[in-house]
């Protein structure tokens, strides 16, 4: 078997190691992805713009109506008065137009932003190694991939808008309090720079604690997805109580996470309505003394308060937005983690061409290890195409490290492994796996429907080619008598099926595909004998012709190879047909006859 890892570890930073510190090219990296929507956004964009123009007009008009009414008691025209309500509407009409409009082309941006990060992030980690799998949580990857993504969706459509749509407020509210009154400026605009500073300080440390918030639920995440995959081992242990509590903690650390985020986002919530309406209390005050003594008219001061409401609130929303921006760069940080991950399986400048493979394999003084302690070490053989080489050897020897090295899963340390005649390392990687075919002890079945999982060979092949591969492996029977036959839907990781069943479609999987190298990893290890038999058939006629690699846990099941490889400690200590190693003696006859004693004893029991 292969030395893996021993537990995944998180992706998340160790909380004793120092978080890295905010790369300021993030902001362009992730507004690199609305390229694609730049007319949308811009015509998004103007739309906003032109409602927010919309916006600084009707206070200057409300405040007419009011002079309009004080200076006309007792009067009976209504015509002043009729006009400028009616302009009022039509402002509001088309402020309401163009809002909507703002609202769904800035909406349809930000879907298609996500969608498409989504998908390159998806498209990236299905290009990462096995190694990197290893080493990092199911769980977190996928709450990176959903969660993250989406926190990033309001700085690559509506933040920017808003942005804008909150400087033409600032500004053009400024300008025009001024123009009403300089004097009552002054005292409005004095606020600003403290409500600007507190938003800076108090958002820095909502970022700090987003993305802490994003790094617990991720850990969360992953503990809860461990446990529902490996359901039957929890529920087989009874360990319901173990998944709670070990759950329960990532959830409580990201509900004192998110308390920690809330708490700041009251603090500037009430300290920004603090300031922004202490401050209009005082111009209130201010513009009432004004008023009273002839200076101002009330029209004048109804249009400064609208106003200042207007300052105030585009102030508000700014801190909002920027808190939104640090939200967001926290968020993308743990993405740009996975989008600057690197396989370690490096694809050739030169790739050579590989077609329609031979299936000669070569080992060439092969040398692996997982770690610093070598696994495979001095590994040389050949194998003609066509020939079925089976690898024996005790639990640890190897095999299955030797079978990975064959479709480049990992890279050797040392030496070479060659498929007819070339280092696979010269290969582009998609060419050399294309000629190779896989059946695992356990088999990992989609949760779609059968036709769909064993069509995942090769997607273009037609119903006929699907049913004869399943023919081929003796699923055809079993599959009919389903009420959905060949639609029926084998449920997440083919629960639905027995183990022999989804032994069988992963057979005509791999006959579909018509690899020209297979390998084939226990394949019958799991099973009662009579759906061994059944497999062990389809395998027959999936190894006719291509060159196999079989890694058997029972050796009954390979005497028919042309070629034994017996493997022990990383090396080949002994190489040859069955009849040979049992004449020579040595560790096969002593694995084989073993293993001959516990089928016996299996045999008597089952008596």
């Amino acid at each position: 078997m292969m030395s893996r890892p021993s537990r995944s570890l998180p992706l998340t930073p160790d909380p004793g190691r120092p978080r890295p510190k905010r790369d300021p090219r993030q902001l362009p990296r992730l507004l690199a992805f609305a390229r694609p929507y730049r007319l949308l956004f811009i015509l998004g964009l103007c739309a906003t713009l032109i409602s927010s123009g919309l916006n600084l007009i009707f206070p200057r008009l409300f405040g007419r109506l009011i002079d309009a009414s004080f200076l006309r008691v007792g009067s009976t025209d209504t015509g002043p008065l009729d006009r400028i309500v009616l302009t009022l509407l039509g402002i509001f009409a088309l402020s309401s137009v163009f809002g909507a409009a703002q609202a769904y082309l800035l909406a349809r941006v930000g879907a298609g932003v996500v969608a498409d990060l989504r998908r390159a992030l998806f498209g990236h980690l299905l290009t990462l190694s096995p190694r990197f799998f290893a080493d990092h949580k199911t769980g977190d990857l996928t709450s990176r991939l959903t969660a993250d993504v989406g926190t990033v969706q309001a700085i690559t459509s509506t933040a920017l808008a808003q942005l804008a749509a909150l400087s033409v407020n600032i500004v053009g509210s400024t300008a025009l309090l001024v123009l009403t009154s300089a004097r009552l400026s002054l005292l409005t605009l004095a606020v600003i720079p403290l409500v600007i500073g507190t938003a800076v300080l108090i958002g820095r440390q909502i970022r700090r604690v987003s993305r802490e918030v994003q790094d617990r639920v991720a850990e969360a995440n992953a503990s809860a997805e461990e446990a529902i995959s490996g359901v039957r081992v929890v529920q087989g242990f009874t360990a319901e109580g173990v998944e709670q509590v070990r759950y329960g903690r990532g959830v409580q650390a990201s509900f004192l996470a998110a308390l920690k985020r809330a708490r700041l986002q009251a603090l500037m919530s009430g300290t920004m309505g603090f300031l922004t309406f202490g401050s209009l209390a005082l111009v209130l005050w201010s513009g009432g003394r004004q008023v009273m003594s002839g200076q101002l008219t009330p029209g004048n001061l109804v249009t400064f308060l609208i106003y200042a409401l207007q300052v105030g609130g585009a102030v508000a929303g700014l801190t909002g937005v920027f808190s939104q921006f640090q939200e967001a760069l926290g968020a993308s940080g743990r993405i740009f983690e996975l989008l600057d991950e690197r396989s370690d399986l490096p694809e050739p400048a030169s790739p050579r061409p590989l077609a329609h493979a031979e299936g000669r394999v070569a080992f060439r003084q092969v040398a692996f290890g997982y770690g610093e302690t070598p696994t495979l070490q001095g590994m040389s053989f050949d194998v003609p195409a066509g020939q079925i080489v089976a690898l024996v050897g005790p639990s640890g020897a190897g095999k299955t490290t030797l079978a990975n090295l064959i479709p480049r899963f990992w890279d050797v340390t040392g030496g070479s492994v060659q498929v007819d005649g070339h280092d696979v390392r010269g290969y582009e990687l998609k060419d050399l796996r294309a000629q190779i075919g896989l059946v695992p002890q356990e088999t990992l079945l989609f949760s779609g429907s059968i036709e769909e999982n064993i069509r995942y060979g090769r997607p273009d092949a037609t119903a006929a080619e699907v049913e004869a591969a399943a023919r081929a492996a003796n699923a055809d029977s079993f599959i009919r008598a389903f009420p959905g036959g060949y639609g029926t839907v084998v449920g997440e990781r083919g629960v639905k099926l027995s183990g022999g069943q989804r032994q069988r479609i992963a057979i005509a999987r791999a006959l579909l595909k018509d690899p020209r190298i297979l390998i084939l990893d226990e394949a019958t290890s799991a099973l009662d004998n009579e759906s061994e038999a059944l497999v062990q058939g389809a395998l027959e006629t999936l190894m006719q012709g291509r060159t196999t690699f079989v890694i058997a846990h029972r050796l009954s099941t390979i005497r028919n190879a042309h070629r034994i490889l017996v493997m022990n400690a990383g090396e080949i200590v002994e190489d040859g047909p069955h009849e040979e190693l049992m004449t020579r003696g040595g560790l096969y006859r002593d694995l084989y006859e073993l293993q001959f004693r516990r089928e016996q004893e299996e045999r008597a029991e089952l008596v």
